[in-house]
C-alpha cells in the first residue's frame, strides 16, 4: 500500500467530487461567466467576509495577482523570510510586478508585528519605499504554524501605521481556522486581500480564490487573464471546490489529529526531534550526522513517501487520502528509517 505524505496536494478527487465535476452546470467564464464558478466565488467571498472573490488556477497565481494589484514596481514587499512567496513562486514578484522582496525574520517561527516594524526602512531618498506587506497562515515552511488572530491583527496594525496594504496568503487558512476555532472571516478581516487554496487540505484537483474589495477583484480579472489564467468552462473545476466546502472542510481536524499521532510516534526515533504540529504538517529535525535524503529513500523503499525539506529536516503532510491504517504504518516505517533499521 503506497502512503504518500509528501504534500496535501497529492489527494485524488473522491467519487462524489468526480460526480459533481461531471454534472457541473458550465458556461464560458471568459466571455460571459460560468454559473458554477460564480456560485463558488460568491460563496467564498461570503465565507471570508469580503465583497468579491475571483477563482484562479493556483494559489501562486492568486498571490502574484495580489502583489500586482497592491504593490508598485520599484518598491518593497515585506514578508516572512521563509514565506511561500519567497521560496516557491519562482521570483514572480520581481518578474511579474517589478517588486523587491524584503525578508523579515521573526523572533519565533514566523514573522511577528515587532519584527515587521523593525524591518520597515526609515524613509530616505536612498532606499526603496515599501508598498505592501504579506502574511502567510498557516505557514508552510514553519510546519503548518498558525498565526493567531491577535498576532495577525498586530501585523495589520503595523502595516496600517505605515499606510501599507496587507495581503494574506491563506492557502491553508481553512486549517488555521479549524485548528484555532477562529472564524475564516475574522482572519480575513485583517487583510485587504486573501488567497485561499482548494487543492490542498480540501482535496480538489486544482484551483484557489483571491478575495477582497469588489473594485480590486474586478481589476484582478484582467490581471488573471494577463497572467494566462482566463478559463472557459471552469465550472468543471469549481464544482469540485463547492463539493469540498460541503464535504471536506469539516473533516480537517481529522488530518490534524493524525499529524499529532504521527508526530508522537516518530519523535525521538534515532535522536530526531519533531516540531509539535499545529495543523496537518509535521516537521522532523534530524540529529547531527544524519541526512534527510537517506532517510527519505529508506522510507520510500517501504512505499512510505515523505520529503526532505532540507538536509536536516523532513516533512510529512496528512490529508484525506491517509486514514488510520496508513497513519500507523507510516509511523512505524519512518521510525525505522530514522533509527537506521
Amino acid at each position: 500500500m503506497r502512503i504518500d505524505l509528501r504534500s496535501d496536494t497529492v489527494t485524488r478527487p473522491t467519487a462524489g467530487m468526480r460526480r459533481a465535476m461531471a454534472e457541473a452546470d458550465v458556461g464560458d467564464d471568459v466571455l460571459d461567466g460560468d454559473p458554477t464558478t460564480r456560485r463558488l466565488e460568491a460563496r467564498v467571498a461570503e465565507m471570508l467576509g469580503k465583497e468579491a472573490a475571483l477563482f484562479v488556477p493556483s494559489g501562486t497565481m492568486g498571490n502574484q495577482a495580489a502583489i500586482r494589484l497592491l504593490a508598485r514596481a520599484g518598491t518593497e514587499v515585506l514578508l516572512d523570510a521563509n514565506a511561500h512567496i519567497v521560496h516557491y513562486e519562482l521570483a514572480g514578484a520581481a518578474e511579474l510586478s517589478g517588486a523587491q522582496l524584503r525578508l523579515v525574520a521573526g523572533s519565533g517561527p514566523v514573522m511577528d508585528a515587532d519584527a515587521l516594524a523593525a524591518a520597515i526602512r526609515i524613509p530616505s531618498p536612498h532606499v526603496p519605499r515599501p508598498s505592501l506587506v504579506c502574511a502567510e497562515n498557516t505557514h508552510n515552511g514553519a510546519g503548518g504554524k498558525v498565526t493567531t488572530l491577535a498576532g495577525l491583527r498586530a501585523i495589520r496594525t503595523v502595516a496600517a501605521e505605515h499606510a501599507l496594504p496587507l495581503h494574506l496568503d491563506g492557502a491553508r487558512l481553512w486549517n488555521a481556522s479549524a485548528a484555532s476555532g477562529t472564524a475564516l472571516a475574522d482572519f480575513a478581516a485583517c487583510a485587504d486581500t486573501v488567497m485561499v487554496s482548494f487543492s490542498k487540505g480540501l482535496g480538489c484537483p486544482v484551483g484557489g480564490a483571491l478575495a477582497g474589495p469588489k473594485a480590486l477583484i474586478a481589476e484582478g480579472w484582467f490581471v488573471r487573464k494577463r497572467f494566462g489564467g482566463g478559463m472557459r468552462q471552469s465550472g468543471v473545476l469549481t464544482a469540485a471546490a463547492l463539493y469540498a466546502l460541503d464535504h471536506h472542510l469539516a473533516r480537517l481536524p481529522e488530518d490534524h489529529a493524525r499529524a499529532k499521532a504521527f508526530a508522537a510516534a516518530v519523535d525521538g526515533a534515532g535522536g530526531a526531534k519533531v516540531v509539535p504540529p499545529d495543523t496537518n504538517i509535521v516537521m522532523i529535525d534530524l540529529p547531527a550526522g544524519r541526512d534527510a535524503f537517506d532517510i527519505v529513500k529508506a522510507a520510500a523503499a517501504e512505499d512510505v513517501h515523505v520529503v526532505p525539506w532540507s538536509r536536516t529536516r523532513i516533512r510529512a503532510v496528512f490529508h484525506l487520502d491517509v486514514g488510520d491504517e496508513a497513519l500507523a504504518r507510516a509511523g512505524a516505517v519512518v521510525s525505522r528509517a530514522l533509527e537506521g533499521r
